[in-house]
């Protein structure tokens, strides 16, 4: 299984989170452009993935089957990805006279200096990005790493639904590439500007710093909307489906607004600024332009402002299908509730078009 490897459409983004699985698929238009061709979001068990790995293989498939029953697709490949935190991602300078056989042997020649397993344990892939900058004779090369044990029960599992893994993707390399839609949101589609890329869903907030078109930090840190739901389940004396669901479709006292909700988005800026300061501290750059804000969590009213607020950047909500056309059998406005958290299946859709 190889991690980049490219295929022709038609071709399946699936995104298994902690709590669904992201099903979409994208055609290209005659005249050019996109069209969203098949969605659908199908909750999953609880605990059946536990902080993005999978734990139980029977509970994670039955709702991938049931996704695509509900999408209508009639595609059977897939691309899908690995958690960034399960990867690891090294650029490497090579001659850049070499082939593609070349570069492969060299790289495995030279894996054990990055890679810090066995690497019959490990699966390796690598893309050339471009010319060194100031070395004219070599290229720039990133090589992935992921364990191989990661990227088996994920394809395992879409065994089970009647799928096929076809390319094996990292979640922070997804984001990259659903950039390129997201960045249609902001002025001059953010060229030369750095974006910081917040995703804040069930358990985890992403922070994928871009650049240039290109990720330029990524980090993970424990934080997300169950700690909103636990909240309520504590103070409102529900179980956990129970506060789920009001949280989704309302009906709490009117004390959730002051004494839960805003308590928690103001929790959640504080998240998003830390994650920030923890890049400031890189030393890449003390700025970034703009904040896109994706993951279940930008949906909640006002979340956005709060997180401008606290950041002093100016943030969006991350929409990947702006400009796009809809299937007639897509509810359009659920499509669009749902945008923020399709960020990575998204970017997974979307290698239906690398050559």
């Amino acid at each position: 299984m190889q991690i980049f490897r490219k295929k022709r459409p038609p071709l399946l983004g699936i995104d298994i989170s902690t709590t669904a699985v992201k099903l979409l698929e994208f055609h290209e238009q005659r005249g050019g452009g996109l069209q969203v061709e098949s969605y659908a979001v199908e909750p999953l068990p609880a605990n059946a993935v536990i902080e993005k790995n999978i734990v139980e293989v029977d509970a994670v498939s039955d709702s991938i089957k049931a996704a695509y029953e509900k999408s209508g697709s009639r595609a059977r490949g897939v691309a899908l990805a690995v958690p960034a935190s399960a990867a690891i991602s090294k650029v490497i300078n090579l001659a850049a006279d070499l082939n593609e056989e070349e570069m492969e042997a060299q790289i495995r020649a030279q894996a054990d200096q990055y890679v810090p397993y066995p690497l019959d344990e490990v699966n390796l892939d690598f893309q050339r990005l471009g010319p060194a900058p100031g070395r004219p004779d070599e290229v720039q090369v990133l090589l992935v790493a992921c364990r191989s044990d990661n990227i088996e029960a994920r394809v395992d599992t879409l065994d089970a639904a009647g799928l096929t893994a076809e390319v094996v993707d990292v979640e922070s390399y997804a984001v990259e590439n659903a950039f390129r839609l997201m960045s249609r949101a902001l002025p001059d589609n953010a060229e030369g500007k750095t974006v910081a890329v917040v995703d804040i869903g069930a358990t985890m907030t992403a922070l994928t710093v871009i650049s240039n078109e290109r990720i330029v930090y990524t980090r993970e840190q424990l934080f997300g909307g169950r700690q909103l739901t636990e909240e309520i389940m504590r103070r409102y004396d529900m179980t956990f489906e129970q506060a789920g669901k009001a949280k989704r479709l309302g009906g709490l006292p009117d004390s959730y607004e002051t004494e839960v909700l805003e308590p928690f988005k103001e929790a959640m800026a504080q998240q998003v600024s830390r994650a920030l300061q923890f890049f400031f501290g890189s030393g890449q750059t003390s700025t970034v332009d703009y904040v896109l804000f994706a993951g279940g969590c930008a949906t909640i009213p006002g979340a956005a402002q709060v997180v401008a607020e606290h950041t002093g950047t100016p943030t969006v909500i991350a929409n990947p299908f702006t400009g796009m056309t809809v299937n007639r059998r897509i509810n359009p406005r659920v499509l669009a509730a749902d945008a923020p958290a399709l960020m990575i299946a998204s970017g997974l859709a979307m290698r239906s078009f690398d050559r």
